[in-house]
């Protein structure tokens, strides 16, 4: 049986995610992200061509629980060159198998993305996902830093080779935003 090791996450030879929840996996995990934040986005101009060009923007971002707590919603708000850019990511844990699936959606595309899956341990979450990007199956990788309730880093890879390279290719700086208007 040929199974491939991507970070904490198992690819098998049917290339499906083998995706187990982390022993302190449960629906407290995002209970963090509650309130308003600014976020500080550092985003490649290019994915998955070897580009080292960076685009810089602030945005605001405001969470809130759901489903009684099994779930929280996030609208992010931000602007490029005058014209408003909104996305919400849904979170959902399953109760049943101790995982969260992130869905995101923006007003560019107007649909949910593929899912990525996973949990958080000692304050650092792993989330993965099969998706197509320019008609090429990737992996996707969301990984987020909790270290300061404060002061949230999440940061998104692809990997086109089966998750042998990741290109990280999104950095989001989230400090709370106290008394905010955002």
């Amino acid at each position: 049986m040929t199974k491939q090791n991507i970070g904490d996450q198992i690819l098998n030879e049917n290339n499906e995610l083998q995706i187990t929840a982390s022993k302190s996996s449960s629906q407290n995990d995002f209970d963090f992200l509650a309130g308003k934040w600014k976020v500080h986005n550092r985003k490649l101009k290019t994915r998955l061509n070897h580009c080292d060009e960076w685009i810089e923007f602030d945005a605001v971002q405001e969470c809130y629980p759901v489903l009684g707590g099994f779930g929280n919603v996030d609208h992010f708000r931000t602007e490029f060159g005058g014209v408003p850019f909104e996305g919400l990511t849904l979170r959902l844990f399953n109760p049943a198998n101790r995982l969260w699936s992130l869905y995101w959606a923006d007003n560019k595309v107007v649909v949910l993305d593929v899912p990525v899956v996973g949990s958080f341990e000692n304050k650092i979450g792993k989330f993965y996902a099969k998706d197509i990007f320019n008609g090429k199956e990737i992996l996707v990788q969301f990984h987020w830093e909790i270290t300061d309730a404060d002061n949230l880093i999440w940061s998104q890879a692809f990997s086109a080779d089966r998750g042998n390279t990741w290109e990280w290719n999104w950095y989001m700086y989230i400090s709370r935003a106290i008394g905010c208007g955002g």
